[in-house]
């Protein structure tokens, strides 16, 4: 099992839970917002906002944390993360957020405490870079989208 260590930033709510996998075979653990004074934010259609979730992470090199949607946020409600999945690297200390967006009809409220995206610890393959004269070839070649049949 991956250890990652985690602090509280200065004036988050510590009652608000840590990251937790909600079943045995859970891939992501739902990670919640931690809002100022537990004030609520709302999302208008079209919205997004940088919402806080109290933490900073030590997550060991050789390892990411990858930010994601939860599922049932997004079918019922349309609430996404633009940048999914977000990137933690093993290297940065600072305050985890999640760039939440409203892609919905309505207004979405974020309540304090709640879930709004779930991590997943993955590990890390560093590549290195080299210049060559010509690729090898493949049988796809340079096909681009939609290349290998409908869509």
């Amino acid at each position: 099992m991956v250890r990652i260590e985690i602090e509280y930033e200065g004036g988050a709510d510590r009652a608000i839970a840590l990251p937790s996998y909600e079943t045995a075979g859970a891939a992501g653990a739902d990670i919640r917002a931690n809002l100022p004074g537990g004030k609520a934010v709302v999302l208008a259609p079209g919205a997004r906002a940088l919402v806080p979730t109290g933490l900073r992470m030590a997550i060991p090199q050789g390892f990411e944390v990858q930010i994601r949607p939860r599922s049932g946020l997004a079918l019922k409600h349309g609430i996404t993360l633009i940048n999914s999945p977000g990137t933690i690297d093993s290297d940065y200390r600072g305050p985890v957020g999640v760039i939440v967006l409203n892609t919905g009809d309505t207004a979405f409220e974020i309540a304090h405490g709640e879930r709004i995206a779930q991590m997943v610890v993955a590990p890390v393959v560093q590549a290195g870079f080299e210049v060559v004269e010509t690729l090898g070839d493949t049988a796809r070649g340079a096909g681009g989208f939609g290349s290998t049949g409908r869509g």
